[in-house]
Order: structure tokens, then C-alpha cells, then sequence
């Protein structure tokens, strides 16, 4: 063999030793990695006031971050005031009445009653007295009418003796048991009249019942807000998952609470931390938005990631992927059914 020819099958082997060691140092690493694809979905609340009445004021803007308990939207109150006003008015007159009959009659009516009493024995033995005095005198001295009259008198005196007997009986028992039952169910009936038009007042304001982000404004001012009408879309941020499918072949190498990697498209080099949260039961075809390695047309389970969002990088709708090793250890927020839980 020629020096030249040697010299080309040692550069021949050079090269290809070298090619060798380029792929083999620089060969894709052998995982188990399972991808999946979804969307990013998250909590929604269509809030909308108790009563009906005209809206006063909305107090956020679409894009707003509220608090729990934050006053959104209030309503015009100027005729529920004057109810409550008028109601509380009514519940005082019902509980002096009531008090009134449950201390029964004051000693000042009692000593009334047996004063009167007294004065109508006195005026009956006095007509009595006339009577007898003037049946005692001869028919011609005294008339008939005059006798007649003297002893109507007398009857009259009795009857008003009674009269005064039975107002001081009446005084000392005091008011009728049902009576007091009757004027405490008056009180309650008024009282619970004024619990509604204070609960009423109180839904005039709409309050934000979770921490989130105003979606958007579906009611303005001056417009006639009632309970089937939402004023606000109000969005959950404290919790977000991806919503996505897993083949059948790869559903026996997910568990509920493994922990995952959620990547997006905006944010291809900063992942989140995320757990599986919820797989469903049941198999349904692959929805036509979800994009997936295998076919369209293949079974297909739901599956709920979880994600810790911090910073509020994800939105409603973000296309995502799901990255997950089976040999990963369960993320330490994962319990139960794999959901954080909520304060």
C-alpha cells in the first residue's frame, strides 16, 4: 500500500472516530418524560346583587385585583332608609306595648280602682237610703213617678258598685296570658319584618367573596340590577390548573399528586411547579382543541394539573405543556384529591 493511500484510511478513521464521539457525547439523554398538552382553565364567578333596585355606583375597573370582602357595586338605597326607619318605629311602639302588659297595672291604677269602688258603695247605699225612705212615706205625701225614680236609682247605684268590682278585679289579675302571647308574636312578626329590610340595605352592596381579578363589567350604573342578572365576572387567581388528556397507554404512568412542570408558550424557559389534582373516571374522545401526539380520534382521560402561579403569568385559555416524570416524588401541596387547599 502506497504511503499516500495510508495516509487517507487513517484521516478516513480519524474522522470517523471522531463522529462517533461527537454523537455519543452529544446524544439526547434517555427519559421517561411524558408530555401532555392543554389549556390553562381556572375559576369563575358571576356575581350579581339580592335585590332589585337601580345600580348607584361599581367601584373596580376590568383588570382590577380585589380582596375577599371588597366593596364592588353598590345600589341606590334612597327608598329603603325610609322603610327601615318606618319599621323601626313600628318595632318600638310593639315592645312598649308589650312591656306594658307584662308589668301589669301600675299600684297607682290599683288604688284608682279601689277608690272607685268605694265611692260607688257609698252612692248605691245613699240611693237605697232615698228609696226606702220614700216607700216608708204615705201615697199621698210621695208620687208614684218620684217612687219610681227613687228606686231606679237604687238599681243603678248597685249596678255601678259591680262595675267598680269588677275594674279593680280586673286590675289586681292584670293582662290575660294570651293577651302578652299575642302582643309577642305582633313584636316578633315586626321585628323579623325589620331583620329583612336591614338585610335588604346590607345587599345593596355586592362583595367580592374570593381574592381574584375582574374579568370583566357587565352592568353599568343606572342600570336596574336584579338577582338574574350578573353585574361582574369575577376570576379565581389563587387557583389554576391546565386542563388536559392523557392517552390510555400512558394513563397507567400518572398518579394523582405527582408533581409536574407546566411550560408556555410566553414562557418557554421559566416553568411552574404543578401536581395532578384530579384524573377522570371516565374515557371520552379527544376534544378538537387539545393537541396531542397520537390520534384525534383515540379515548382519552381528563386530567387536572395544578399550578403554583405566584406571579400571575398564566391566563384563561394559555395554551400549555405538561412535562412529568413517573419516578417523581409527590409535590409537597398535593393532598387528597391533589388540590391546594384553600383558606
Amino acid at each position: 500500500m502506497s504511503k499516500a493511500l495510508r495516509i487517507v484510511v487513517v484521516l478516513a478513521i480519524l474522522a470517523g472516530g471522531g463522529a462517533a464521539a461527537w454523537w455519543y457525547t452529544h446524544r439526547p439523554a434517555a427519559t421517561d418524560e411524558l408530555a401532555l398538552y392543554g389549556n390553562v382553565d381556572l375559576r369563575q364567578a358571576a356575581l350579581a346583587f339580592n335585590g332589585s333596585e337601580r345600580i348607584a355606583t361599581i367601584l373596580v375597573e376590568e383588570g382590577n385585583v380585589v380582596r375577599a370582602g371588597q366593596v364592588l357595586a353598590k345600589l341606590d338605597t334612597a327608598r329603603l332608609q325610609p322603610q327601615i326607619d318606618q319599621m323601626e318605629a313600628t318595632v318600638a311602639a310593639q315592645k312598649a306595648a308589650l312591656d306594658r302588659l307584662r308589668n301589669g297595672s301600675r299600684p297607682e291604677e290599683i288604688a284608682q280602682a279601689r277608690a272607685n269602688l268605694t265611692s260607688a258603695r257609698a252612692d248605691s247605699v245613699n240611693a237605697a237610703a232615698q228609696y226606702e225612705r220614700r216607700r216608708a212615706l204615705s201615697a199621698n205625701a210621695v208620687s208614684q213617678q218620684d217612687l219610681d225614680a227613687a228606686k231606679a236609682a237604687s238599681e243603678v247605684a248597685k249596678a255601678k258598685v259591680d262595675v267598680a268590682k269588677s275594674a279593680l278585679d280586673l286590675a289586681l289579675a292584670g293582662p290575660r296570658d294570651e293577651d302578652i302571647r299575642q302582643a309577642e308574636a305582633q313584636l316578633r312578626g315586626g321585628e323579623a319584618q325589620l331583620a329583612l329590610a336591614r338585610r335588604q340595605l346590607a345587599d345593596a352592596e355586592l362583595f367580592a367573596p374570593f381574592d381574584g381579578v375582574v374579568r370583566s363589567r357587565l352592568m353599568e350604573p343606572g342600570e336596574m340590577a336584579m338577582p338574574s342578572r350578573p353585574v361582574l365576572s369575577l376570576a379565581m387567581t389563587g387557583v389554576k390548573w391546565v386542563r388536559t388528556y392523557v392517552p390510555e397507554p400512558k394513563l397507567g404512568h400518572i398518579r394523582s399528586g405527582m408533581r409536574t412542570y407546566v411550560v408556555s408558550d410566553s414562557f418557554p424557559d421559566r416553568p411552574l411547579e404543578g401536581w395532578i389534582g384530579f384524573i377522570s373516571p371516565v374515557a371520552e374522545f379527544t376534544p378538537k382543541t387539545v393537541q396531542t401526539e397520537d390520534l384525534r380520534t383515540s379515548l382519552v382521560y381528563e386530567v387536572r394539573v395544578f399550578v403554583e402561579d405566584p406571579d400571575d403569568r398564566l391566563r384563561l385559555g394559555m395554551p400549555a405543556t405538561v412535562r412529568l416524570r413517573p419516578d417523581a416524588e409527590p409535590h409537597p401541596l398535593a393532598q387528597g384529591d391533589g388540590r391546594k387547599p384553600q383558606p
